[in-house]
């Protein structure tokens, strides 16, 4: 006699969900919005540079301290179009991701967050990419630009230290250690972050001295 097998022997595991806790959900919906107004302001003085006409709120404060050189420069058009254009819609998506985990009581999908994951982590390279840039070769400083660095980078830190201890990269103990001790410590790795750029930019071009 053939028995059938159980039900419950082959019916396949559910997907396990992650949600974030609510503080961090608003700060990715807070970040995502402010960095989107900002890229906004960066493509209206853009628009200004390239028509001469006075943008909304000016960005030019020195000859170091102004957006011209990095808006006009070929960084700052790398798909042949301002990359503020780029940052107004891809900072829908911290707020889509914040939102979605609010509405989502029970949580979010492994993939959805490492999708997430993927894509601020690409936004924090391209930042750095951009800050190097304006640093050593444009040799300004962008102040809207700075503003989207300052959102970003804690963006990047607290996306990568949740993900890790909560396990959507998999549940190895090393894993949620690192992410552990990222959230324990954010404060201090993201202003050591800051410190990397901001002396960076002060040895090469005196931006203090600038400003006197």
């Amino acid at each position: 006699m053939i028995v059938a097998p159980s039900p419950l022997a082959t019916a396949p595991a559910a997907p396990r969900l992650h949600r974030p806790r609510r503080g961090l959900a608003i700060w990715w919906i807070v970040a995502g919005a402010l960095g989107g107004i900002v890229a906004f302001l960066l493509y209206l003085e853009y628009i200004g540079q390239l028509t001469g006409g006075t943008p909304l709120i000016s960005c030019s404060i020195s000859p170091i301290v102004t957006c011209g050189p990095n808006l006009l420069s070929p960084g700052g058009n790398l798909l042949g179009f301002s990359n503020a254009i780029i940052g107004i819609m891809l900072f829908f998506g911290p707020i889509y991701a914040g939102v979605s985990a609010l509405a989502a009581p029970a949580g979010l999908r492994t993939w959805f967050w490492r999708v997430y994951a993927v894509f601020v982590a690409g936004a924090f390279v391209f930042v750095h990419v951009l800050a190097y840039r304006s640093v050593f070769e444009y040799g300004s400083l962008c102040p809207w630009c700075m503003v989207i660095w300052l959102v970003t980078i804690p963006l990047f830190w607290t996306v990568l230290g949740w993900t890790l201890a909560d396990g959507v990269w998999g549940g190895a103990d090393g894993a949620r250690r690192i992410g552990a001790v990222v959230l324990s410590w954010l404060p201090l790795v993201v202003v050591l972050d800051y410190l990397v750029i901001a002396v960076a930019a002060q040895l090469r071009l005196d931006v203090i001295g600038s400003l006197s």
